[in-house]
């Protein structure tokens, strides 16, 4: 009997396999092209020379939490105890899973706003929860709180936001936030914030972090990725922050899943956090892709919608073709040889705008190479 019978294969794997394929530019799967900064990588694996190759504590080593906490004061003025409010994990998607595993139970209802990012339906299925899906307002991607509060039943448990936003690129507001502190408080309910793009944010947009609303962070649990940040998805490092009492219940959850993280990249980072620049320059270092990827499809009939935050860039292609975004995404791959992903693919009814997303997380060869195939169609 299948947890998940409706669930395949993901439309990442999907794409990028159809992109092998056909030896297509892969603009699909958000990870980047370039490699991570020599340093880090060179912190590393001084860390394994140095012999720190065996488990670390279960909530992450106190010097990379200590770090985190002196970040976080210095980013968003929120003291943060690195004992018992931040844990570290197997990255991004490992820590929402382990928060949605921590507070939901069967029949637990789990407001998500759509188009989501793929892991948080199944993460509440399995669980026994019950996904309430909401659709963001085309074509801002904005939340309608007048439908959040329509949809609030006794079962409601938790809200889940996502800022900077995959696949939209939008980002939220201090009046989005002050809506759902006002939900939060007379639901008494949880918040699942998922931050991975913390620091890709664009045109001198603050990110606005739940961590930056104690009233909120009280009842939250906040999760980060430096896959996602450092140019290294394949390490899976992330961390969640939560208030004591609900990362105690974490800590019980995390500890049977995987018990701790890989240590010697836990010292590489943990020393790395100590230059505030490594991750300050981020913004522009993303803002010139973007701006660069932008400049390059000038010349296409791709319409680009406004990307605020993540390094996704959506683009309305109702210039070009009437098919349906799954059809036109897979036609361009096979065709003009450069994949993208449908955003149909983040609405579990298939809800599909005509739009394809791209990731500009690339060398600007390979946004080049792109573009030249992309002003063919």
């Amino acid at each position: 009997m299948s947890k998940l019978p409706n669930v395949g294969t993901t439309i990442f794997s999907v794409m990028s396999s159809l992109a092998a394929q056909h030896k297509a530019i892969n603009l699909s799967q958000g990870f980047p092209d370039f490699d991570c900064d020599d340093l880090l990588k060179k912190l590393v694996s001084e860390a394994m020379d140095d012999g720190y190759n065996q488990y670390a504590p279960m909530p992450g080593i106190i010097p990379l939490r200590e770090v985190i906490a002196q970040k976080i004061h210095s980013l968003y003025g929120q003291q943060v105890n690195p004992d018992t409010e931040i844990t570290i994990t197997p990255g991004g998607t490992y820590a929402i899973f382990t928060a949605i595993a921590t507070c939901i139970a069967p029949g637990d209802e789990v407001i998500i706003f759509e188009p989501a990012y793929d892991s948080y339906i199944p993460n509440v299925r399995v669980n026994g929860g019950v996904p309430v899906l909401i659709p963001l307002s085309y074509p801002d991607y904005s939340i309608d709180w007048n439908l959040v509060r329509s949809k609030i039943t006794p079962r409601t448990r938790m809200i889940m936001i996502n800022t900077p936003h995959n696949p939209t690129a939008s980002i939220i507001s201090h009046q989005d936030l002050e809506e759902l502190q006002k939900i939060v408080t007379e639901h008494k309910l949880l918040v699942l914030s998922d931050e991975v793009y913390e620091h890709l944010t664009y045109d001198g947009e603050a990110h606005l972090s739940i961590l930056r609303y104690p009233e909120l962070l009280r009842n939250s649990f906040v999760t980060f990725s430096f896959g996602k940040v450092f140019h290294n998805t394949g390490w899976k490092m992330g961390y969640c922050v939560a208030p004591a009492n609900l990362m105690s219940e974490y800590r019980k959850v995390h500890q049977y899943l995987c018990f701790s993280v890989n240590t010697p990249m836990q010292y590489g980072l943990s020393r790395y956090l100590q230059t505030p620049e490594h991750y300050l320059s981020l913004p522009g270092f993303y803002q010139q892709k973007r701006d660069y990827f932008l400049e390059l499809m000038k010349d296409t009939r791709f319409t680009p919608l406004h990307s605020k935050g993540s390094y996704f860039q959506l683009m309305r292609y109702d210039r070009i073709s009437n098919e349906g975004d799954k059809d036109f995404a897979t036609r361009i791959t096979k065709e003009f040889g450069v994949a993208s992903i449908p955003v149909s693919a983040f609405y579990e009814n298939g809800k599909d705008d005509h739009v394809v997303r791209f990731c500009f997380a690339k060398k600007k060869e390979t946004l080049e190479q792109a573009a030249e195939r992309l002003r063919k169609i």
